[in-house]
């Protein structure tokens, strides 16, 4: 029985292949295994030629990190410490707007979370720094012991509102891993159900009116806790109408 087969999106990036350099279509494995791990099928999608016609392939997606949005699409001058990507971010609200019209299930993951918030209206905040006075989103000494490897990424709480798909997913409470200078200020057509209790980042992002389309500021691919991919993997076979793996 086929796997349902889930899109994520990538970047285009220079990279030097022995003496070549040249533009490779770029993401971390780690996207890939989580899909695998939770029973999905990944395909990756480059952000050249954009066009909605590959969500008629796919039976879900994910929206994967990465650098920032343009501020432009939200009405907002840039912040001196954003850097952009401007055929990623065309792509991406391109692909995103299609899919929420679809109801594909979606899954939004640091960048994507964001993307959700920007392509249904909504805005960001540039530079938590200038918010919330510190910068322990993005980095804070020592091991992350969520996650091996993880580098320069955070821990922190998060707390999710009762009632909520975050809540049936993560709880109450849940600890996660973290590296972002930017987070979600306006949810647009999205409603906020998770934040960082010590300074109330929103962290988690969900649509009232669709089937299955969440986002979240975290980095899940780099732990052990893949729950929401699973999440992701049960709507997509539900919207192909095939039950789970036994």
């Amino acid at each position: 029985m086929r796997r349902p087969l889930i899109g994520l999106t990538s970047y285009a990036q220079h990279v030097q292949f022995g003496r070549n350099d040249m533009m490779a279509g770029m993401l971390p494995m780690t996207y890939v295994k989580a899909v695998h791990a939770t029973g999905g099928r990944a395909v990756l999608i480059t952000p050249d030629d954009p066009g909605t016609d590959v969500l008629e392939a796919l039976d879900g997606i994910v929206f994967t990190g990465g650098g920032d949005i343009d501020p432009a699409g939200y009405g907002a001058q840039a912040h001196p410490e954003t850097e952009v990507d401007a055929v990623r971010d065309a792509a991406e609200l391109l692909l995103m707007r299609a899919a929420l019209d679809a109801d594909l299930p979606v899954l939004g993951i640091c960048r994507g979370h964001q993307v959700m918030a920007v392509a249904t209206g909504g805005s960001l905040h540039q530079h938590l720094p200038d918010l919330i006075g510190h910068d322990r989103h993005r980095a804070h000494g020592g091991n992350d012991p969520l996650a091996a490897g993880a580098g320069d990424y955070g821990r922190h709480d998060v707390v999710t509102a009762e009632g909520s798909r975050a809540h049936a997913l993560f709880g109450r409470h849940a600890v996660v891993n973290s590296f972002h200078h930017q987070a979600v200020a306006d949810p647009g057509a999205f409603v906020a159900t998770g934040w960082c209790p010590d300074d109330r980042v929103v962290e988690i992002i969900e649509h009232p009116q669709r089937t299955f389309a969440l986002g979240v500021q975290w980095h899940p691919e780099r732990t052990a806790d893949l729950r929401v991919f699973a999440a992701l993997a049960d709507a997509a076979r539900a919207r192909r109408g095939v039950a789970a793996p036994v």
